[in-house]
């Protein structure tokens, strides 16, 4: 990834202290660049900002049907939650109507993202399992799959009929032959792609109609599901739920490990995706509020704007030291 753009500015009183360089596209659904900082073509691990890609096979398939799955279920499915009870509940109950258990999940265990769940459990003495896993919405759309089309249980190999269709839909609406994978966090095939790629697909899913052939369709629905309950797509205080709110649900947002971001923009018909060249969830976070401000999708006078393009740092006395800002390029 090289020739990155600056992307945000840590500023200590008047020192420019540190500085994120990144990359970032913004693509119509004609699959026209219309704005880009650093290179369109540098090639990137998306991460989970596509988890809504790897939830289209679950749509398309007729399981999602076929289970009887609610909108809010759908942005269970691509969400990265905090492992709030809201969240792990939904998972236990969603996995119980198909007859699973936790047992048949392959996301693995970990502490709940979110400090008020994870000091609760701490607190009654109770260890963290898959349903707390950030991914076990993802998890559960790719069990509902599996179980639809009857096959093995193993759906996070990259030669499972799952991945392969995820392979499929990722490779069509990014428009561009996948040069691989890496495993993720939560034990599935990510695959890559070029910035410019994951933000045209953006922009397919921003401009998916309810009505459109089949993977339309289902863009259609799972973007509108994320943006109708941002609860279930993160959490509180974390920045997809707070900047979809801070929207009135009209865009979709979705992060993604190692500093990568996306957005859906239905009412532009456009698709933004960034990556942050260190993986600075800071400098990510900065960047897209930046881009949505500059789209005109995002109030800069927002609590939530403000919170992610210009918070002040503080140290542990409370004394302000400096503030965090995005890098004259993303202005």
């Amino acid at each position: 990834m090289t020739n990155p753009s600056p992307m945000a500015e840590v500023w200590r009183g008047p020192f420019l202290e540190s500085v994120h360089g990144g990359h970032a596209v913004v693509c119509n659904a004609a699959g026209e660049i219309v704005h880009e900082w650093g290179d369109p073509e540098a090639v990137i691990l998306p991460r989970s900002s596509v988890k809504m890609i790897q939830a289209l096979p679950l749509i398309e398939s007729g399981a999602a049907k076929a289970a009887g799955l609610t909108p809010r279920q759908l942005a269970l499915a691509c969400a990265s939650h905090e492992g709030a009870p809201l969240h792990a509940e939904a998972v236990e109950k969603w996995l119980a109507a198909l007859d699973l258990k936790e047992a048949d999940l392959r996301c693995g265990a970990h502490q709940p993202f979110g400090k008020k769940p994870r000091e609760a459990l701490i607190a009654a003495g109770t260890k963290p399992c898959q349903f707390h896993n950030n991914c076990s919405g993802k998890h559960a759309g790719f069990l509902t799959y599996t179980k639809h089309i009857n096959a093995g249980s193993e759906y996070i190999e990259a030669d499972h009929p799952l991945q392969i269709a995820i392979r499929e839909a990722f490779e069509d609406v990014t428009g561009l032959t996948s040069p691989g994978y890496g495993i993720d966090g939560c034990s599935a095939p990510n695959f890559a792609s070029t910035l410019y790629g994951i933000a045209r697909a953006m922009a397919f899913f921003a401009s998916a109609k309810e009505d459109g052939p089949a993977r339309e369709a289902a863009a259609f629905q799972l973007a509108s599901a994320m943006r109708a309950h941002p609860d279930m797509v993160a959490g509180e205080g974390r920045a997809c739920t707070e900047l979809m709110r801070a929207m009135d649900g009209k865009v979709a947002v979705k992060t993604g490990a190692e500093g990568v971001f996306i957005a859906i923009l239905p009412e532009q018909g456009l698709g933004v995706a960034l990556k942050a060249v260190d993986g600075a969830t800071r400098a990510a976070e900065c960047a897209i509020a930046s881009i949505l401000v500059k789209l005109g999708a995002l109030d800069p006078m927002h609590p939530a704007a403000i919170k992610r393009i210009q918070p002040i740092e503080k140290n542990w006395r409370g004394i302000e030291t400096g503030q965090l800002r995005p890098a004259a390029a993303f202005l």
